[in-house]
């Protein structure tokens, strides 16, 4: 082709048409210049493909990440409300007298409402697009916002789990160890169950119940995890497809 180009200048040339020749020159340098467009368009095509390809893959495994995240995320919240709903049970309880309470359901309650979970989700793709600097990669402005707020949307609210947890293993347990079975034996002869009838119990079972509404309470750090981790399985669902 270059030379069926070059044979048509040297024609021109020697046949003296200037005229024609530089009407050819401005046609040539025009068509190597579509020809230039024409290549980086093929290219920037292929770089596009690519890039879609690629967060097409990253969506995917986001979008599966953060479902299994959904589903311990539920399981943890119903744990801590099995917790508040033992320590409101307790609460309508008070005052007690051993005498006339349910023992057998108090005990059962009693163990429901120091049981403590913690939510910690799966974070590899998250830390897989920090590490490499691949959000970029993605184009929905609103996913790609979310994701980079999420270690702080996470920490604020294991901030309210993390004090449960404390309360829990620093206060609750040890006075449950002092005055109650470990084994939950109501004929243990060793321990007063009085100890259910003491004011300090009610303020245990209360602030217990305290933490507990704190952690699943309508409060913005609960809120925005549930609505973080239900908008980004959303988004990566919808522009993954």
């Amino acid at each position: 082709m270059i030379r069926f180009f070059r044979q048509i200048r040297q024609n021109l040339l020697m046949e003296n048409k200037t005229g024609k020749y530089i009407k050819y020159a401005i046609g040539e340098i025009f068509l190597v210049m579509i020809g230039i467009l024409l290549a980086l368009q093929v290219s920037n095509w292929n770089q596009q493909r690519i890039a879609e390809n690629k967060e097409k893959i990253l969506l995917s495994e986001l979008h599966q990440e953060f479902v299994e995240n959904k589903i311990q995320f539920d399981i943890v919240v119903g744990k801590h409300q099995l917790a508040l709903d033992a320590c409101k049970w307790i609460g309508n309880q008070f005052p007690i007298d051993i005498e006339e309470v349910a023992m057998d359901s108090l005990k059962w309650k009693r163990i429901d409402m120091k049981k403590r979970w913690t939510f910690n989700p799966s974070q590899g793709v998250i830390t897989s697009l920090v590490n490499t600097s691949s959000f970029e990669l993605i184009s929905d402005r609103e996913l790609r916002r979310l994701l980079i707020s999420w270690n702080d949307v996470l920490v604020d609210y294991q901030e309210d789990e993390l004090c449960s947890k404390q309360f829990v293993v620093e206060q609750l347990n040890p006075f449950f160890n002092t005055h109650f079975n470990y084994r939950n034996d109501l004929d243990d002869p060793r321990f007063d169950l009085s100890a259910y009838e003491s004011g300090e119990f009610e303020n245990m079972v209360r602030q217990r119940a305290e933490y507990l509404i704190d952690i699943l309470g309508i409060d913005l750090e609960f809120s925005k995890m549930q609505t973080t981790i239900d908008r980004i399985i959303e988004l990566s669902a919808s522009e993954g497809k």
